[in-house]
């Protein structure tokens, strides 16, 4: 009998999107079966990666540069694009050089958008981690000066009185002229080459079965998402599921070993000489 393998995403629109064909037994899966999955905050789904909790998860590309030994990148379900990184915003317009001395929430240490920050401002060391749907709210009431948002957060900051001091993804991509490499789809490496194939497989054909039927997903994805307007639904996951989302491609490979470099760079990152992805 098959092994029903682990699997965690986070509630978020791009995800949820992302497996809904595969949740919810619109595809066939003859080589690979699933238990039902586990639906956490990515901060968390990273910290259990580094504690080899899951078969199957999503992850920060920051977290992945630490189980890289443990973990490989799927070329279905990242998160991956242009115009689409985390921003920097405050509740007034604040020089950079000020930032440096004032309090910065950013949403978990594991997490992109922590990294993105520490590449564009080293110096910055007062850092209070925090869920991302909180950030907003705390820079509001003053608990923290700044704060890297992600996730909708990106459509409704402007509505809460805050304002964007750096779009960090826009910065990646000034820099490096690649997309920004934002969150992927892991699996164990012990699974072996065979069992990766098809959970890849998996994933890519529960990301066109979502593309073909968009409208069939949107009550799973509103039940689990924080923001319920549909066109804010709508707009995240027409910003962060595309192409890349199918098949990272060579462009997309390309982005996460320059994120990978960088953040070695930065020292952020272990040395590793392992893969991204099984061959």
């Amino acid at each position: 009998m098959t092994e029903n393998l682990s699997l965690g995403f986070s509630p978020c629109p791009n995800d949820t999107f992302i497996f809904y064909g595969l949740v919810h037994n619109k595809i066939e899966l003859p080589e690979v079966t699933f238990a039902e999955p586990v639906l956490e905050d990515v901060e968390k789904l990273n910290l259990w990666a580094l504690a080899k909790k899951l078969d199957v998860t999503k992850l920060s590309f920051h977290a992945l540069g630490h189980v890289l030994d443990e973990y490989c990148v799927l070329s279905a379900g990242s998160a991956l694009g242009r115009g689409c990184g985390p921003l920097l915003v405050a509740g007034s317009v604040t020089s950079f050089d000020e930032l440096r001395e004032k309090t910065i929430a950013i949403p978990g240490k594991l997490t992109t958008a922590a990294m993105l920050l520490k590449m564009f401002l080293p110096d910055c060391h007062r850092l209070v981690e925090m869920r991302f749907d909180q950030i907003m709210g705390a820079i509001s009431d003053g608990h923290v000066d700044a704060g890297v948002i992600i996730h909708e957060s990106r459509f409704t900051y402007a509505e809460q009185g805050l304002f964007c001091l750096q779009d960090l993804g826009q910065w990646w991509e000034k820099n490096t002229g690649l997309p920004i490499p934002l969150g992927c789809i892991a699996a164990r490496r012990s699974l072996g080459r065979d069992r990766i194939k098809a959970i890849d497989r998996a994933i890519r054909a529960s990301v066109e079965y979502s593309f073909a039927h968009p409208d069939h997903c949107l009550p799973y994805i509103t039940s689990k998402s924080q923001e319920l307007e549909p066109e804010i639904v709508r707009s995240h996951i027409q910003l962060y599921v595309n192409e890349f989302s199918r098949d990272l491609g060579r462009e997309g490979q390309a982005a996460i070993k320059a994120f990978m470099d960088r953040g070695r760079q930065a020292g952020a990152l272990p040395e590793s000489t392992l893969e991204l992805m099984i061959g």
